[in-house]
């Protein structure tokens, strides 16, 4: 008796664990489709609302791989048990240690890649919340500021509207680096064309940013039928800008 069910066990376990998440993933899709969300306006969006959304994707998916990754070793086990002593063959056991390195290798270069996109995102969501913190004191000025603006596939981190004119800020978030020491540390320099960082340059941003308010610039323009200009800017949290040239304005 206590040797079927040593021989048992393993597979048992592994089915088991397969057979809990299936209600969990039916109960969580039930609760998406037959509830709604009692506000029947759409709300004003929060700074940084589109990566709290790709962040919380991300968790559920490290969630599964991580879940994948303490499942995998128990079920080549369990198959390996099962096909030499219940289904009396003689399966190569180099074979399943093969499948089992390959699968965690998969796994585990998954579970890197996800980590690493979610620190950047959390970066970013903490950037662009320091950001809108800053600029919703401009409302005590008379300023109207608008966050996570929709677009066309795209958002516009930041709207700002007052006497000076509209404004379509971009942030974005960088991590500093430890090999640059004091002021330089800290410090990046726009020359007009690129962002050059103590160990690396950029334009992508530049261009990302004047290409959204170009974008802006036309949509209110059809929307009030008159022509709105759009100041592009862009906002480096935490890092001092040295301008060479004026024409994107600073955050």
């Amino acid at each position: 008796m206590n040797s079927i069910l040593i021989l048992f066990l393993p597979a048992s376990i592994s089915l088991l664990s397969f057979l809990l998440l299936i209600p969990m993933v039916i109960w969580i899709r039930y609760q998406r489709r037959h509830r709604r969300n009692p506000l029947t306006y759409q709300m004003l969006r929060a700074p940084g609302e589109a990566i709290s959304l790709r962040i919380e994707q991300l968790d559920d998916d490290i969630d599964a791989y991580l879940m994948a990754a303490s499942i995998l070793p128990l079920l080549c086990y369990s198959s390996f048990i099962t096909a030499r002593y219940i289904a009396q063959q003689q399966p190569s056991l180099p074979l399943f240690i093969t499948i089992g390195l390959i699968g965690s290798g998969f796994i585990g270069f998954r579970l890197y890649m996800l980590i690493r996109q979610r620190h950047n995102e959390s970066l970013g969501l903490d950037c662009e919340r320091a950001v809108g913190q800053e600029l919703n004191q401009l409302m005590l000025n008379g300023c109207r500021v608008y966050h996570d603006f929709s677009g066309d596939g795209f958002n516009i981190d930041h709207i700002v509207i007052g006497a000076n004119g509209v404004f379509a800020i971009e942030t974005k978030g960088r991590s500093k680096t430890d090999m640059a020491k004091g002021q330089d540390a800290v410090k990046v320099v726009y020359d007009g064309h690129m962002l050059r960082f103590p160990t690396w340059s950029e334009q992508e941003p530049i261009v990302q940013a004047k290409r959204q308010a170009a974008w802006l610039s036309n949509w209110l323009s059809m929307a009030v039928g008159e022509k709105v200009s759009v100041t592009p800017a862009l906002a480096l949290a935490g890092w001092f800008v040295d301008r060479k040239k004026n024409d994107l304005t600073q955050v």
